[in-house]
């Protein structure tokens, strides 16, 4: 068992929700990834939660697996059963647990998917041997995991991390949480479709850097908030914007974040690429056995 206490003694079958897709693999101790399979998540006329359990019923036949582990968009509620993504309407208060432990016969645990991804960069990349840092995912939504002395943070209801509703741009656009100006408002996939009218894989260069400066402007925040100077970003928005987000991010966050303790904060992709969220959602079943 690690510093965070997660324990790969047996495979774990992971799930990772998402707004735009969800995926399901066998996850081995070593981290690697013997069977995937992805659906999206808003394809199909049944009902969600039937398409997530056919989807593991499929994964499950592949090979043997101990636990399940699930990751899936916030807020979670205190229980760590019940879950209301802001990316997935239909699912407000929602049971994701039950259904799925109800066919699968095996222990299943649920937690917010930026904190599956922070024990994934933790025990799996580049986080290792650090103590403080910060995984963040940049994609359909934006959130965030922190581990600080050690410790992943959960926060009073299960939802420490969510970094996504840092205020960037004050009376900015309106976000699903309700609030103007978070960073999900103004730099997350759906943010940058709304604003272009196209894809953000097709965002120009001033998109972009725009999208890095407003991530650079929250981690700089909370790098001064936390102390902490390592922050490590994964998602399709920002892996696929590539040098240029990076780049204008760390710029932003260098300006934000003056205060001596936090001057050398860092943002670099997540070593774990594509495979981070399915491997953090199977250190959450591995964590569960501790």
């Amino acid at each position: 068992m690690n510093r965070l206490g997660v324990k790969p003694d047996a495979p774990c079958l992971a799930v990772d929700i998402g707004g735009t897709k969800i995926d399901a693999a066998i996850v081995s101790t070593t981290g690697d990834i013997s069977y995937r399979e992805r659906i999206e998540t808003k394809a199909g006329d049944r009902p969600l939660v039937d398409r997530v359990i056919a989807l593991v019923l499929r994964v499950a036949e592949h090979k043997p697996f101990a636990t399940v582990g699930i990751g899936c968009g916030g807020p979670i509620f205190e229980d760590g059963r019940r879950i209301s993504p802001l990316n997935i309407s239909q699912w407000r208060n929602f049971d994701l647990i039950g259904p799925i432990s109800s066919v699968i016969k095996k222990p299943v645990m649920l937690d917010v998917d930026t904190k599956a991804l922070a024990l994934a960069e933790g025990v799996f990349g580049g986080a290792r041997h650090l103590n403080n840092f910060v995984s963040m995912v940049v994609s359909t939504g934006i959130g965030g995991g922190v581990v600080v002395d050690g410790r992943l943070l959960n926060g009073e209801h299960g939802n420490a991390g969510h970094i996504g509703h840092v205020n960037v741009e004050p009376n900015g656009r309106l976000c699903g949480c309700g609030a103007h100006g978070c960073l999900e408002a103004e730099a997350s996939g759906t943010a940058i479709a709304s604003m272009t009218g196209q894809a953000p894989a097709l965002a120009d260069n001033e998109i972009r850097r725009r999208t890095g400066q407003m991530v650079g402007r929250a981690a700089g925040s909370v790098a001064s908030l936390l102390d902490v100077e390592h922050f490590f970003v994964a998602g399709s928005v920002a892996l696929g914007f590539g040098d240029l987000f990076f780049t204008a991010a760390n710029e932003e966050a260098g300006c934000v974040a003056q205060i001596s303790f936090a001057r050398g904060v860092r943002i670099q992709p997540s070593s774990l690429v594509d495979r981070g969220p399915l491997v953090g959602a199977a250190c959450v079943g591995w964590r569960s056995q501790t």
